[in-house]
């Protein structure tokens, strides 16, 4: 768990990720959190499926990087978005990092607090050496998040703008 001046950020466990995707407020119950109107994006449930359920699952792997991280707002003990990072240092000593808040939270400045956290998390772990991540074009608020850490946009494809960070 990490805590930031608003924030409380924790990883959720396999269990909890179950009731995360459930989308049914168990998970709110299980934490004692308000509920939060969140709406999973179909992108997210087949990463959850697909992806990020089966790497928490498997024991081989450190969690931590492949869970979702949610977010929760201190003064509303209520869930106000998440982050995770997809999936363990490559070789170069690269991690991806995605994130989300939830709508009825956006332009709050909670995602910027956030990912300068995991940023310091990340920057104490083994073997990671840099984080990348991908924004869409049309998504200004997500750059942002990037630039106010101090990301640097590395380029883009198609849609996407792409950022990098190194340690």
């Amino acid at each position: 768990m990490i805590e930031t001046t608003r924030l409380i950020i924790k990883p959720l466990t396999y269990d909890q990720l179950v009731k995360y995707a459930r989308n049914d407020h168990s998970l709110e119950e299980e934490l004692r959190l308000g509920f939060t109107n969140k709406t999973i994006s179909a992108e997210l449930q087949e990463a959850l499926e697909n992806t990020i359920l089966p790497n928490v699952f498997d024991r081989n792997r450190n969690y931590l990087f492949s869970t979702l991280w949610t977010l929760i707002l201190k003064a509303e003990n209520k869930m106000v978005g998440d982050l995770c990072f997809i999936g363990e240092p490559n070789s170069m000593g690269e991690i991806e990092i995605g994130y989300g808040t939830y709508e009825e939270f956006r332009g709050l400045g909670y995602m910027t607090e956030a990912v300068g956290a995991m940023v310091e998390w990340a920057k104490r772990q083994p073997n990671v050496r840099a984080l990348i991540a991908s924004t869409y074009k049309g998504n200004p608020s997500s750059s942002s998040v990037l630039e106010k850490n101090s990301f640097s946009n590395i380029g883009e494809k198609d849609s996407m703008l792409n950022w990098r960070l190194d340690f």
